[in-house]
């Protein structure tokens, strides 16, 4: 209100002491008539003393304002000075050079919550103790952690030969992407660590298992009956066009598989294992070394080496087949174009009794998604976008 210049308000019904500023100052008695008892300023009316003293009281609250940062300060700088002295104790051989090497290296973590320590997971894994590995990847060993009340799944990275991770600011920048993704069929990343010792990703910890350990399993698997594998199949596209077309640069996953498909308590699926993934930068190559499982790979990938989306697209045909089928579709790839659901209803997963009718109808158009999928062609396969849209109808 400082730049006010003018102000009218009568018939308000007001009482107290004007503002001490101009637009009051010089306002005509017009601006201010009708009101019960406005004093101060050109009101002609002396403020009793009581309310000149409340006006004083209404600036207390601004001096606490002003002391209690300053004391916050105070302690801030009190405690990292403590906290100096306590480290300089711990460590009294320790030169200044070695501590700046180590502060480099130790680690590298982030979390939505900041409650992610490297000393926490190190200790509830015993040291990554084989007796909890709950699975094992072409990259990694997959951990259960146990934070109580908390539960999460690590991934410890394989060191390469040399004890150092290649391309490490590269894979950075990469989880640093990740971590900004979320979506509910994606699963939580949590944290990524860094350290000379253990490099480990730091994920949400899912019940249910992976998807090829629910097909592989005879109860599991009859339990996962053709209405969850629908809505499975569902789950994985959503999953795969927010990340094509909703990240804020375009995530290609590269290494889709059974095997990275988890399952909650409630049989929703959550798309995992992005150590492959990469980020798609428009108006560039984007060729690359090979990544993937054998078996759901795009046949491009063989002799082009360049991620598109495309490829995501072909295991997600892949993978559908194999949901449908409760087994890899194997030799059906090489004669998707000649598939239908008539053919494939001999192959069908035996386990389940056929699909009902109210469900026959989605298990039919799964199987027409999955054969497009599969086309040789990158170009001639639909996006993971039209999927979504095909499977809403």
């Amino acid at each position: 209100m400082i730049s006010l210049t003018k102000v009218d308000v009568s018939y308000n019904q007001l009482e107290g002491p004007l503002p001490k500023m101009r637009a009051f100052e010089e306002a005509p008695m017009e601006a201010l008539r009708n009101n019960k008892h406005l004093c101060g300023n050109n009101t002609g009316s002396e403020c009793p003393i009581q309310l000149r003293i409340q006006e004083h009281v209404k600036k207390f609250p601004t001096v606490i304002l002003t002391v209690i940062p300053i004391v916050g300060f105070m302690m801030l700088v009190l405690f990292i000075l403590v906290a100096f002295c306590y480290l300089h104790k711990r460590y009294p051989n320790e030169t200044n050079g070695q501590r700046e090497r180590e502060r480099e290296t130790l680690f590298s973590i982030w979390s939505y919550d900041g409650k992610m320590v490297y000393e926490r997971i190190i200790e509830a894994l015993e040291d990554f103790d084989s007796k909890h590995i709950i699975g094992v990847g072409g990259y990694g060993m997959v951990y259960k952690a146990e934070l109580l009340p908390e539960v999460f799944a690590v991934k410890k990275i394989h060191a390469p030969e040399d004890g150092e991770m290649q391309n490490l600011k590269s894979f950075e920048n990469e989880i640093r992407a990740l971590t900004e993704i979320r979506h509910q069929n994606i699963v939580k990343l949590y944290g990524f660590c860094s350290h000379s010792r253990h490099s480990f990703l730091v994920y949400e910890f899912l019940e249910g298992g992976s998807l090829r350990k629910v097909l592989n399993d005879m109860e599991q698997a009859i339990v996962f009956d053709w209405k969850k594998r629908v809505i499975v199949v569902k789950d994985i596209a959503k999953a795969l066009s927010y990340m094509h077309y909703d990240c804020s640069q375009p995530i290609i996953h590269r290494d889709l598989s059974s095997g990275n498909v988890l399952l909650d308590s409630d049989w929703v699926a959550h798309v995992s294992d992005f150590g492959t993934a990469r980020l798609l930068k428009p108006d560039s190559s984007n060729w690359t070394s090979f990544a993937g499982t054998f078996g759901y790979v795009a046949p491009e990938l063989a002799y082009t080496m360049e991620v598109t989306e495309k490829c995501d697209v072909y295991s997600f045909g892949v993978l559908t087949l194999e949901i449908i089928m409760g087994k890899h579709p194997g030799d059906f790839l090489t004669s998707s174009h000649d598939m239908n659901f008539e053919s494939l209803n001999e192959v069908l997963d035996q386990r389940l009794p056929p699909p009902v009718q109210e469900i026959v109808e989605q298990v039919k158009l799964l199987v027409e998604i999955a054969i497009s999928c599969l086309r040789q062609s990158p170009q001639s396969r639909p996006s993971m976008r039209e999927v979504t849209l095909s499977l809403r109808q």
